[in-house]
């Protein structure tokens, strides 16, 4: 107490031993300098990590669309990280945290711009991870409306979600004003939403905002058939898919546990949200193999691998509130809610959610906040969020009369931010359709965007499986004594049997052989 250390400095004083004391405020000094340094580090890496995930989404994105289309998804990927930074620059982060006076239980009044960003209250690390989450959560969209979408749409929509729709829900959700903030002195219900790494912010509103954008975007050409039924048009690479799926499973480990905010007496916190990540992963994965497997008897690669998102998503809220065991049933559970939530939007809804966003995202993410209702326990609470004896967790654990407070805010959450993406996103999407901003034109689909709008294919040495069935209708049937056709030519275009691709000046170019379901690939020189 100052009253202690006055009595100890006049103590020493009168010893003539005052350095002792000018030494130890010195060292303390030193120590939480040290500390500090350690924790920007720390929140550094993490938020590297974070964005190491736009690789990710890029990979799998890339891996999900026909190879006429590479291009135009990978650049749409870059510009989420362009247009976010930009966004939540000039607007995003003031309308997040920035306040004024006694705060705005809405949304946030101050630092537009960073102008008197570092004002005692923030410092550059916070923005730098914050703006890392809110890319992540705009670049959910790209796959979901991918193959047929504007690029100016694109940037209007990438633009607008990091710039208000997102910064909103996440003043909500994290600011100390928050109406829904654990952190606002007079939480709702006496405990507020309990999302430690953002299934409400970022899961929910980029897997919702992925659905509508579907919705208004319609399907591809040829998805459904002339009586509604689903034609499968599959990705042209499992091994970017695979790819960036690993990507991003690494990403989450800054995700999940990089959302302390720093490693000073916060490890305990830190190690164990990495580990139910990892637990609720891998039971998503397993689960999303079984239940294909009973279902159409193939042990699928792309159902795995969504699974595995799934059960990322799935603990995002409840990483660091949840024992190690609950992960394994959060996972699961993550499993169904996204095979479930897949068939309807695909089948009854009849929306081309080419990568599955809207069921990862926005369904997983409505679980996870209920998950972490039922799963937090009081001790891993009080550590995570700094309350000493907290009186409401959750239902699975709380006495009677305790655990419905935090369900009741997981429930309230998932209406309201369900609303406002809804208010905003629908008359956004509707507009840019009904002035034929929205969808390219057909022409454009058909042959590609990459073709069309990017100045060329993204693999040059692939030829559509189209075009080389043409070709091999249009070639010579036979021209040996023996009746066959010639080397790199069929008559029928079997699959399986070598094609000679021809260039625009009409020669002959290297041998194919078929690869993806639409495309075939050059495999050796003529």
């Amino acid at each position: 107490s100052s009253t202690a250390s006055t009595k100890q400095r006049k103590l020493l004083d009168a010893a003539g031993l005052r350095f002792v004391f000018d030494e130890l405020e010195t060292t303390q000094a030193m120590v939480a300098e040290s500390q500090a340094d350690a924790d920007t580090m720390y929140v550094l890496f993490a938020t590297a990590l974070v964005f190491l995930m736009q690789t990710g989404f890029a990979m799998l994105c890339a891996g999900c669309v026909r190879a006429k289309n590479t291009k135009n998804i990978l650049l749409k990927n870059v510009l989420d990280a362009c247009a976010g930074a930009i966004g939540f620059w000039s607007f995003g982060f003031a309308f997040a945290y920035g306040k004024a006076g006694a705060g705005n239980p809405f949304i946030g009044t101050k630092s537009f711009f960073l102008a008197d960003y570092q004002d005692g209250q923030y410092n550059y690390i916070d923005w730098f991870f914050q703006f890392a989450f809110a890319a992540t959560g705009a670049t959910i969209v790209s796959g979901a409306v991918a193959e047929r979408t504007r690029m100016s749409a694109y940037i209007g929509y990438s633009s607008s979600l990091t710039a208000f729709v997102y910064p909103v829900v996440v003043h909500w959700v994290w600011s100390s004003e928050g109406w829904l903030s654990a952190f606002n002195p007079t939480p709702l219900l006496g405990t507020g939403l309990v999302d430690f790494a953002g299934d409400g912010p970022v899961h929910m509103v980029g897997g919702l905002c992925a659905l509508i954008g579907a919705y208004f975007v319609g399907p591809r050409l040829g998805r459904y058939d002339a009586d509604g039924k689903l034609v499968d048009i599959p990705g042209h690479s499992a091994t970017l898919q695979a790819l960036g799926t690993f990507i991003l499973w690494v990403g989450w480990y800054g995700f999940n546990p990089g959302s302390t905010l720093g490693i000073t007496g916060m490890r305990d916190v830190a190690a164990l949200s990495a580990v139910t990540t990892t637990i609720s992963a891998a039971s998503g994965a397993l689960g999303c193999l079984v239940i294909t497997h009973l279902l159409d008897h193939t042990y699928d690669l792309l159902s795995a691998l969504n699974g595995a998102l799934a059960g990322l998503v799935s603990i995002t809220a409840g990483c660091a509130v949840v024992d190690p065991w609950a992960a394994v049933p959060i996972g699961l559970v993550g499993a169904f809610v996204y095979s479930g939530f897949a068939f309807m939007v695909k089948y009854k809804l009849k929306v081309d959610d080419v990568v599955d966003a809207s069921a990862v995202h926005f369904a997983c993410g409505m679980w996870g906040l209920v998950a972490t209702s039922l799963f937090c326990t009081k001790d891993n609470f009080a550590a995570a969020y700094g309350v000493a004896d907290p009186q409401f967790y959750g239902a699975f654990y709380a006495p009677v009369g305790q655990g419905h407070q935090m369900f009741g805010c997981a429930i309230i959450a998932i209406i309201t931010i369900s609303a406002w993406v809804t208010v905003i996103m629908v008359p956004f999407f509707a507009a840019l359709k009904a002035f034929g901003l929205l969808r390219s034109p057909i022409e454009h689909e058909e042959k590609g965007l990459d073709v069309s709008k990017h100045g060329g294919e993204a693999y040059p040495n692939y030829v559509a499986r189209e075009e080389v069935s043409q070709r091999a209708t249009a070639a010579p049937k036979a021209d040996r004594a023996d009746g066959t056709a010639p080397r790199g030519q069929t008559a029928a275009g079997a699959p399986g049997d070598m094609v000679t691709p021809v260039d625009s000046a009409g020669t002959r170019g290297s041998d194919v052989a078929r690869g993806p379901k639409d495309e075939v690939m050059r495999v050796s020189e003529a």
